[in-house]
Protein backbone atom coordinates (compact mmCIF):
# COMPACT_ATOMS: atom_id res chain seq x y z
CA UNK A 1 0.00 0.00 0.00
CA UNK A 2 1.19 3.19 -0.90
CA UNK A 3 0.91 4.53 2.75
CA UNK A 4 3.85 2.79 3.45
CA UNK A 5 5.80 3.86 0.87
CA UNK A 6 4.78 7.65 1.78
CA UNK A 7 6.08 6.53 5.55
CA UNK A 8 9.29 4.65 4.67
CA UNK A 9 10.02 8.03 2.29
CA UNK A 10 9.13 10.69 5.33
CA UNK A 11 11.10 8.19 7.86
CA UNK A 12 14.16 8.88 5.37
CA UNK A 13 14.18 12.83 5.12
CA UNK A 14 13.36 12.65 8.95
CA UNK A 15 16.66 10.73 9.75
CA UNK A 16 18.57 13.41 7.35
CA UNK A 17 16.79 16.11 8.94
CA UNK A 18 17.26 15.39 12.44
CA UNK A 19 20.89 13.46 11.92
CA UNK A 20 19.22 10.20 12.60
CA UNK A 21 21.29 7.16 11.68
CA UNK A 22 19.84 4.79 9.10
CA UNK A 23 19.59 2.29 11.80
CA UNK A 24 16.44 4.52 12.89
CA UNK A 25 13.36 2.48 12.27
CA UNK A 26 9.77 3.13 11.76
CA UNK A 27 9.13 0.87 15.16
CA UNK A 28 11.13 3.49 16.77
CA UNK A 29 9.70 6.68 15.28
CA UNK A 30 5.87 4.84 15.94
CA UNK A 31 6.81 4.27 19.81
CA UNK A 32 9.26 7.93 20.25
CA UNK A 33 6.66 10.13 18.14
CA UNK A 34 3.47 8.66 16.90
CA UNK A 35 2.00 6.61 19.94
CA UNK A 36 2.82 9.77 21.97
CA UNK A 37 0.59 12.20 20.10
CA UNK A 38 -1.40 10.39 18.12
CA UNK A 39 -2.97 7.32 20.77
CA UNK A 40 -1.75 7.98 24.52
CA UNK A 41 -4.79 10.30 25.30
CA UNK A 42 -8.33 9.68 25.42
CA UNK A 43 -8.73 11.67 22.14
CA UNK A 44 -6.96 9.81 19.17
CA UNK A 45 -5.96 11.63 16.59
CA UNK A 46 -6.30 9.13 13.95
CA UNK A 47 -8.92 6.43 13.18
CA UNK A 48 -7.76 3.04 11.68
CA UNK A 49 -10.76 0.57 11.43
CA UNK A 50 -10.74 -2.43 13.23
CA UNK A 51 -7.26 -1.83 14.68
CA UNK A 52 -6.36 -2.22 18.42
CA UNK A 53 -7.21 1.52 18.93
CA UNK A 54 -10.33 0.87 17.67
CA UNK A 55 -11.33 -1.69 20.26
CA UNK A 56 -11.84 -1.37 23.77
CA UNK A 57 -8.73 -3.66 25.31
CA UNK A 58 -10.02 -6.72 27.60
CA UNK A 59 -9.50 -5.02 31.71
CA UNK A 60 -7.20 -7.25 32.52
CA UNK A 61 -4.47 -6.04 29.71
CA UNK A 62 -5.38 -2.45 31.10
CA UNK A 63 -4.02 -3.49 34.79
CA UNK A 64 -1.39 -4.99 33.48
CA UNK A 65 0.23 -2.04 31.11
CA UNK A 66 -1.59 0.41 33.51
CA UNK A 67 -3.39 2.27 31.50
CA UNK A 68 -6.02 1.86 28.46
CA UNK A 69 -3.60 3.45 25.97
CA UNK A 70 -0.17 1.23 26.39
CA UNK A 71 -3.04 -1.68 26.67
CA UNK A 72 -3.94 -1.03 22.83
CA UNK A 73 -0.48 0.02 21.89
CA UNK A 74 0.44 -3.60 23.34
CA UNK A 75 -2.25 -5.37 21.36
CA UNK A 76 -0.83 -3.33 18.44
CA UNK A 77 2.66 -4.59 18.53
CA UNK A 78 1.97 -8.23 19.61
CA UNK A 79 -0.91 -8.25 16.37
CA UNK A 80 1.79 -6.72 13.71
CA UNK A 81 4.42 -10.10 15.21
CA UNK A 82 1.69 -12.64 14.96
CA UNK A 83 -0.68 -12.23 13.01
CA UNK A 84 -0.93 -11.80 8.71
CA UNK A 85 -0.42 -8.15 7.41
CA UNK A 86 -4.55 -6.99 7.46
CA UNK A 87 -5.61 -3.47 7.47
CA UNK A 88 -6.01 -3.27 11.43
CA UNK A 89 -2.06 -3.52 11.57
CA UNK A 90 -1.09 -2.64 8.29
CA UNK A 91 -3.44 0.68 6.97
CA UNK A 92 -4.73 0.16 3.64
CA UNK A 93 -4.47 -2.77 3.48
CA UNK A 94 -6.92 -6.01 2.89
CA UNK A 95 -8.92 -7.76 5.38
CA UNK A 96 -7.83 -10.94 7.29
CA UNK A 97 -9.81 -12.99 5.72
CA UNK A 98 -12.39 -13.45 2.69
CA UNK A 99 -15.07 -12.37 5.04
CA UNK A 100 -14.26 -8.92 5.45
CA UNK A 101 -15.77 -6.35 2.65
CA UNK A 102 -12.37 -5.78 1.32
CA UNK A 103 -11.46 -9.05 0.72
CA UNK A 104 -11.20 -8.56 -2.72
CA UNK A 105 -7.78 -7.29 -2.32
CA UNK A 106 -6.66 -10.92 -0.63
CA UNK A 107 -4.53 -12.57 -2.52
CA UNK A 108 -2.37 -16.24 -2.43
CA UNK A 109 1.15 -14.52 -4.05
CA UNK A 110 3.33 -14.50 -1.07
CA UNK A 111 4.67 -11.19 -0.57
CA UNK A 112 7.05 -10.29 1.40
CA UNK A 113 5.91 -7.92 4.09
CA UNK A 114 7.57 -7.25 7.45
CA UNK A 115 6.67 -5.39 10.73
CA UNK A 116 8.70 -1.70 9.09
CA UNK A 117 6.63 -1.94 6.58
CA UNK A 118 3.36 -2.00 8.66
CA UNK A 119 4.71 0.78 11.30
CA UNK A 120 5.54 2.80 8.27
CA UNK A 121 1.59 2.66 7.04
CA UNK A 122 1.18 4.27 9.91
CA UNK A 123 2.85 7.14 9.72
CA UNK A 124 2.30 7.42 5.79
CA UNK A 125 -1.87 7.59 6.81
CA UNK A 126 -1.18 10.33 9.55
CA UNK A 127 0.67 12.03 6.52
CA UNK A 128 -3.13 12.24 4.15
CA UNK A 129 -4.42 15.01 3.26
CA UNK A 130 -8.63 14.88 3.64
CA UNK A 131 -10.47 16.65 1.13
CA UNK A 132 -13.60 16.89 0.06
CA UNK A 133 -15.73 14.02 -0.77
CA UNK A 134 -14.31 11.80 1.75
CA UNK A 135 -11.00 10.96 -0.10
CA UNK A 136 -7.14 11.53 0.97
CA UNK A 137 -4.39 12.19 -1.05
CA UNK A 138 -0.45 11.69 -0.28
CA UNK A 139 2.22 13.56 -1.97
CA UNK A 140 5.51 12.21 -2.27
CA UNK A 141 7.30 15.74 -1.71
CA UNK A 142 9.72 16.92 0.76
CA UNK A 143 7.98 20.36 1.77
CA UNK A 144 4.23 18.67 1.66
CA UNK A 145 5.36 15.93 4.25
CA UNK A 146 7.27 18.45 7.13
CA UNK A 147 3.88 20.69 6.63
CA UNK A 148 2.17 18.35 7.69
CA UNK A 149 4.34 16.55 10.17
CA UNK A 150 4.51 19.71 11.80
CA UNK A 151 0.70 20.61 12.22
CA UNK A 152 0.60 17.21 14.08
CA UNK A 153 1.87 18.69 17.36
CA UNK A 154 -0.71 21.90 16.82
CA UNK A 155 -4.03 19.47 16.07
CA UNK A 156 -3.61 18.06 19.17
CA UNK A 157 -3.26 21.40 20.89
CA UNK A 158 -6.24 22.40 19.12
CA UNK A 159 -8.16 19.12 20.19
CA UNK A 160 -6.91 19.73 23.70
CA UNK A 161 -8.33 23.82 23.80
CA UNK A 162 -11.64 22.93 21.58
CA UNK A 163 -14.02 21.36 24.41
CA UNK A 164 -16.63 18.39 22.68
CA UNK A 165 -14.31 18.56 19.19
CA UNK A 166 -14.79 15.17 16.93
CA UNK A 167 -10.92 13.28 17.44
CA UNK A 168 -9.13 10.65 15.05
CA UNK A 169 -9.85 13.60 12.26
CA UNK A 170 -5.57 13.88 11.26
CA UNK A 171 -6.03 13.83 7.71
CA UNK A 172 -8.76 16.32 7.74
CA UNK A 173 -6.88 18.37 10.05
CA UNK A 174 -4.09 18.06 7.40
CA UNK A 175 -6.02 19.68 4.25
CA UNK A 176 -6.54 22.34 6.46
CA UNK A 177 -3.08 22.43 8.02
CA UNK A 178 -1.87 22.42 4.46
CA UNK A 179 -3.88 25.67 3.33
CA UNK A 180 -2.49 27.62 6.21
CA UNK A 181 0.77 26.92 6.42
CA UNK A 182 1.53 27.20 2.71
CA UNK A 183 0.59 30.78 2.44
CA UNK A 184 2.58 33.70 1.94
CA UNK A 185 2.35 35.10 5.53
CA UNK A 186 2.73 32.04 7.33
CA UNK A 187 5.18 32.55 10.32
CA UNK A 188 6.78 28.84 11.71
CA UNK A 189 7.24 30.68 14.78
CA UNK A 190 3.64 31.60 15.30
CA UNK A 191 2.16 28.96 13.57
CA UNK A 192 -1.44 29.78 14.74
CA UNK A 193 -1.65 33.20 13.84
CA UNK A 194 -4.60 34.14 11.38
CA UNK A 195 -5.78 29.63 11.07
CA UNK A 196 -9.12 29.23 10.73
CA UNK A 197 -11.06 26.35 10.45
CA UNK A 198 -14.44 25.47 9.73
CA UNK A 199 -16.54 23.21 12.52
CA UNK A 200 -20.23 21.85 11.52
CA UNK A 201 -22.09 19.12 13.91
CA UNK A 202 -22.17 16.29 13.75
CA UNK A 203 -23.78 14.04 15.39
CA UNK A 204 -24.38 15.77 18.60
CA UNK A 205 -20.67 17.12 18.53
CA UNK A 206 -18.69 19.73 16.32
CA UNK A 207 -15.97 18.65 13.77
CA UNK A 208 -13.93 19.82 11.27
CA UNK A 209 -15.18 20.32 8.04
CA UNK A 210 -13.49 18.88 5.37
CA UNK A 211 -11.56 20.93 3.02
CA UNK A 212 -12.68 21.66 -0.98
CA UNK A 213 -10.13 19.80 -2.78
CA UNK A 214 -10.12 22.69 -4.84
CA UNK A 215 -8.81 25.00 -2.23
CA UNK A 216 -5.83 22.32 -1.34
CA UNK A 217 -4.53 22.26 -5.17
CA UNK A 218 -4.41 26.27 -5.08
CA UNK A 219 -2.50 26.08 -2.14
CA UNK A 220 -0.01 23.91 -3.39
CA UNK A 221 -0.49 25.93 -6.50
CA UNK A 222 1.75 28.62 -4.16
CA UNK A 223 4.85 26.61 -2.99
CA UNK A 224 5.14 25.02 -6.65
CA UNK A 225 4.29 27.44 -9.18
CA UNK A 226 6.38 25.73 -11.97
CA UNK A 227 5.90 21.91 -10.76
CA UNK A 228 3.65 19.20 -11.32
CA UNK A 229 3.08 17.11 -8.85
CA UNK A 230 1.08 13.63 -8.69
CA UNK A 231 -0.91 12.60 -5.72
CA UNK A 232 -2.18 9.20 -4.92
CA UNK A 233 -5.69 9.31 -3.95
CA UNK A 234 -7.87 6.85 -2.30
CA UNK A 235 -10.63 6.39 0.57
CA UNK A 236 -10.26 3.64 3.46
CA UNK A 237 -13.93 2.85 5.16
CA UNK A 238 -15.97 -0.59 5.06
CA UNK A 239 -14.90 -0.69 1.12
CA UNK A 240 -11.49 0.67 -0.05
CA UNK A 241 -11.38 2.84 -3.17
CA UNK A 242 -8.69 3.96 -4.99
CA UNK A 243 -8.77 6.60 -7.53
CA UNK A 244 -4.99 6.39 -8.09
CA UNK A 245 -2.14 8.06 -9.60
CA UNK A 246 -3.30 11.79 -10.32
CA UNK A 247 -1.04 14.84 -11.83
CA UNK A 248 -1.68 17.91 -10.27
CA UNK A 249 -0.50 20.09 -13.36
CA UNK A 250 0.09 23.10 -10.72
CA UNK A 251 1.89 25.61 -13.27
CA UNK A 252 -1.79 25.82 -15.47
CA UNK A 253 -3.56 26.87 -11.77
CA UNK A 254 -1.19 29.19 -11.28
CA UNK A 255 -1.98 30.95 -14.75
CA UNK A 256 -4.89 32.10 -13.11
CA UNK A 257 -3.69 34.27 -10.71
CA UNK A 258 -0.99 35.84 -12.99
CA UNK A 259 -3.88 36.56 -15.64
CA UNK A 260 -5.53 38.29 -12.77
CA UNK A 261 -2.94 40.61 -12.28
CA UNK A 262 -2.90 41.55 -16.30
CA UNK A 263 -6.51 41.58 -16.44
CA UNK A 264 -7.44 43.52 -13.32
CA UNK A 265 -4.54 46.15 -13.54
CA UNK A 266 -6.91 48.95 -14.15
CA UNK A 267 -9.81 47.67 -12.86
CA UNK A 268 -9.79 48.17 -9.01
CA UNK A 269 -13.62 47.48 -8.64
CA UNK A 270 -13.19 43.97 -9.43
CA UNK A 271 -10.22 42.85 -8.87
CA UNK A 272 -9.88 39.66 -6.81
CA UNK A 273 -7.92 39.20 -4.24
CA UNK A 274 -6.27 35.75 -3.39
CA UNK A 275 -9.01 34.24 -1.38
CA UNK A 276 -11.76 35.23 -3.43
CA UNK A 277 -9.82 33.04 -5.97
CA UNK A 278 -9.69 29.80 -3.83
CA UNK A 279 -13.13 30.00 -2.50
CA UNK A 280 -13.96 28.92 -6.30
CA UNK A 281 -16.88 26.12 -5.78
CA UNK A 282 -16.31 23.60 -8.49
CA UNK A 283 -18.59 21.83 -11.45
CA UNK A 284 -16.28 18.91 -10.36
CA UNK A 285 -16.06 17.05 -7.27
CA UNK A 286 -12.85 15.43 -6.26
CA UNK A 287 -13.70 11.80 -7.72
CA UNK A 288 -14.99 12.96 -11.05
CA UNK A 289 -11.74 15.57 -11.23
CA UNK A 290 -9.74 12.63 -10.67
CA UNK A 291 -11.27 11.01 -13.94
CA UNK A 292 -9.63 13.21 -15.72
CA UNK A 293 -5.92 12.24 -15.02
CA UNK A 294 -4.41 15.53 -15.07
CA UNK A 295 -6.08 17.98 -12.42
CA UNK A 296 -5.68 21.37 -13.75
CA UNK A 297 -7.33 24.49 -14.79
CA UNK A 298 -10.84 22.41 -16.78
CA UNK A 299 -10.78 20.83 -13.40
CA UNK A 300 -11.28 24.20 -11.79
CA UNK A 301 -14.45 24.87 -13.78
CA UNK A 302 -16.85 27.25 -11.97
CA UNK A 303 -20.18 25.04 -10.59
CA UNK A 304 -22.81 27.06 -11.85
CA UNK A 305 -20.80 28.35 -14.60
CA UNK A 306 -22.87 26.73 -17.29
CA UNK A 307 -26.26 27.76 -16.26
CA UNK A 308 -24.80 31.09 -18.13
CA UNK A 309 -23.26 29.10 -21.67
CA UNK A 310 -25.89 29.38 -24.74
CA UNK A 311 -28.34 26.39 -23.93
CA UNK A 312 -26.98 23.16 -25.96
CA UNK A 313 -23.36 24.09 -26.14
CA UNK A 314 -22.18 21.81 -23.74
CA UNK A 315 -23.81 19.64 -21.40
CA UNK A 316 -25.88 21.38 -18.53
CA UNK A 317 -25.85 24.43 -20.11
CA UNK A 318 -29.14 27.28 -19.90
CA UNK A 319 -28.65 30.54 -21.64
CA UNK A 320 -29.26 32.40 -18.75
CA UNK A 321 -28.64 35.87 -18.57
CA UNK A 322 -25.87 36.94 -16.14
CA UNK A 323 -27.89 39.71 -13.61
CA UNK A 324 -25.83 42.02 -11.85
CA UNK A 325 -27.40 42.92 -8.67
CA UNK A 326 -25.17 43.58 -5.79
CA UNK A 327 -20.81 43.57 -5.04
CA UNK A 328 -21.29 39.44 -5.15
CA UNK A 329 -22.23 39.11 -8.63
CA UNK A 330 -19.37 41.16 -9.37
CA UNK A 331 -17.13 39.21 -7.87
CA UNK A 332 -18.58 36.06 -9.45
CA UNK A 333 -18.32 37.53 -13.08
CA UNK A 334 -14.69 38.36 -12.21
CA UNK A 335 -13.76 34.98 -11.42
CA UNK A 336 -15.94 33.64 -14.06
CA UNK A 337 -14.17 35.91 -17.01
CA UNK A 338 -10.68 34.76 -15.13
CA UNK A 339 -11.55 31.55 -15.90
CA UNK A 340 -12.78 31.45 -19.02
CA UNK A 341 -9.56 33.64 -20.04
CA UNK A 342 -7.12 31.35 -18.28
CA UNK A 343 -9.01 28.01 -20.12
CA UNK A 344 -8.63 30.31 -23.49
CA UNK A 345 -5.21 30.73 -22.79
CA UNK A 346 -5.29 34.15 -25.14
CA UNK A 347 -5.71 36.92 -23.35
CA UNK A 348 -6.29 39.02 -27.05
CA UNK A 349 -10.01 37.17 -26.88
CA UNK A 350 -10.91 39.15 -24.12
CA UNK A 351 -10.60 42.21 -26.24
CA UNK A 352 -11.96 41.02 -29.28
CA UNK A 353 -14.97 39.30 -26.77
CA UNK A 354 -15.57 43.08 -25.21
CA UNK A 355 -15.58 44.91 -29.01
CA UNK A 356 -18.24 42.16 -30.21
CA UNK A 357 -20.40 43.11 -27.46
CA UNK A 358 -19.94 46.84 -27.79
CA UNK A 359 -20.77 46.47 -31.39
CA UNK A 360 -24.14 44.54 -30.47
CA UNK A 361 -24.74 47.16 -28.15
CA UNK A 362 -24.74 49.72 -31.31
CA UNK A 363 -26.58 47.32 -33.38
CA UNK A 364 -29.08 47.37 -31.03
CA UNK A 365 -29.41 51.22 -30.26
CA UNK A 366 -29.19 52.24 -33.98
CA UNK A 367 -31.38 55.62 -33.50
CA UNK A 368 -34.51 56.31 -35.65
CA UNK A 369 -34.55 52.27 -36.75
CA UNK A 370 -37.90 51.51 -37.08
CA UNK A 371 -36.90 47.81 -37.51
CA UNK A 372 -35.22 48.27 -33.33
CA UNK A 373 -36.87 45.11 -32.17
CA UNK A 374 -35.77 43.05 -35.13
CA UNK A 375 -32.07 44.01 -34.15
CA UNK A 376 -32.23 43.52 -30.24
CA UNK A 377 -33.87 39.91 -31.39
CA UNK A 378 -30.62 39.39 -34.29
CA UNK A 379 -28.44 40.18 -31.30
CA UNK A 380 -29.47 37.93 -28.99
CA UNK A 381 -29.09 35.10 -31.62
CA UNK A 382 -25.89 35.88 -31.89
CA UNK A 383 -25.52 35.23 -28.53
CA UNK A 384 -27.51 32.19 -28.17
CA UNK A 385 -25.83 30.42 -31.26
CA UNK A 386 -24.84 27.05 -29.99
CA UNK A 387 -21.82 26.59 -32.27
CA UNK A 388 -19.55 27.74 -34.61
CA UNK A 389 -21.74 27.54 -37.88
CA UNK A 390 -24.70 29.26 -36.20
CA UNK A 391 -22.58 32.19 -34.58
CA UNK A 392 -20.99 33.29 -37.67
CA UNK A 393 -24.38 32.66 -39.73
CA UNK A 394 -25.78 35.03 -37.08
CA UNK A 395 -22.84 38.09 -37.17
CA UNK A 396 -23.02 37.75 -41.01
CA UNK A 397 -26.40 38.77 -40.96
CA UNK A 398 -25.68 41.33 -38.40
CA UNK A 399 -22.99 42.80 -40.90
CA UNK A 400 -25.34 43.05 -43.46
CA UNK A 401 -27.44 45.58 -41.56
CA UNK A 402 -24.83 47.68 -40.09
CA UNK A 403 -21.07 47.41 -41.75
CA UNK A 404 -19.36 49.63 -40.00
CA UNK A 405 -18.21 46.64 -37.59
CA UNK A 406 -16.52 44.34 -39.87
CA UNK A 407 -13.14 44.61 -38.80
CA UNK A 408 -14.09 43.68 -35.30
CA UNK A 409 -16.16 40.76 -36.81
CA UNK A 410 -13.88 39.61 -39.15
CA UNK A 411 -11.45 39.14 -36.84
CA UNK A 412 -13.96 37.42 -34.15
CA UNK A 413 -14.59 34.76 -37.22
CA UNK A 414 -10.60 34.28 -37.96
CA UNK A 415 -10.10 33.77 -33.78
CA UNK A 416 -13.27 31.11 -33.56
CA UNK A 417 -12.38 29.14 -36.40
CA UNK A 418 -9.02 28.79 -35.23
CA UNK A 419 -9.94 27.50 -31.54
CA UNK A 420 -10.64 24.19 -30.76
CA UNK A 421 -14.17 23.31 -31.22
CA UNK A 422 -14.47 23.06 -27.19
CA UNK A 423 -13.38 26.35 -26.76
CA UNK A 424 -15.83 27.93 -28.64
CA UNK A 425 -18.89 28.07 -26.11
CA UNK A 426 -16.78 29.43 -23.53
CA UNK A 427 -15.84 32.33 -25.81
CA UNK A 428 -19.55 32.96 -26.60
CA UNK A 429 -19.82 32.77 -22.96
CA UNK A 430 -17.32 35.43 -22.31
CA UNK A 431 -18.99 37.88 -25.13
CA UNK A 432 -22.26 36.93 -23.16
CA UNK A 433 -20.71 38.50 -20.11
CA UNK A 434 -19.17 41.64 -21.65
CA UNK A 435 -22.37 42.56 -22.88
CA UNK A 436 -23.74 42.08 -19.84
CA UNK A 437 -21.48 44.15 -17.82
CA UNK A 438 -21.12 46.84 -20.51
CA UNK A 439 -25.20 47.18 -20.56
CA UNK A 440 -25.19 47.56 -16.59
CA UNK A 441 -23.16 50.00 -16.59
CA UNK A 442 -24.79 52.58 -19.08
Amino acid sequence: MYTSYIGKKFLKLYREKYNKSNAYTARQFFDEILFPLFFDDEKHLMHVGNSPFFQKPKESDVIKYGKKSLAQYNNLINAIEIEPPNMAIYVGFAAKDVEGTTSGQLTSIDFKTDAEEMYASWIGEGLGIGVSGGYVMLIDEEKVLFSLFNGWIQYRKYLQQTPHLKDKQIETWNGHWLCHSFQNNFDLNHPMDNFKVEIAEVQGKIAISTQNWSKVIFALSKKYANTTLIAYAYNLSQTNTTLGFINLCLPDIRRLYELRDKIFINQSEVILKDEEIEKLETFFNFRSACKMGTIGLKALEPSKLREYMPRNSMDYAQGKDFKFSDDNSYYIYSLYKLWIIAMLNKTELLQLASGVATALLEFENQPNNRGKKDLVTLSEEVKEASNLRVFIEKLTAVLDKKPENAQTFRSVVEQTLKMPSDNFPLFSTLIRFEYTYQKSKN
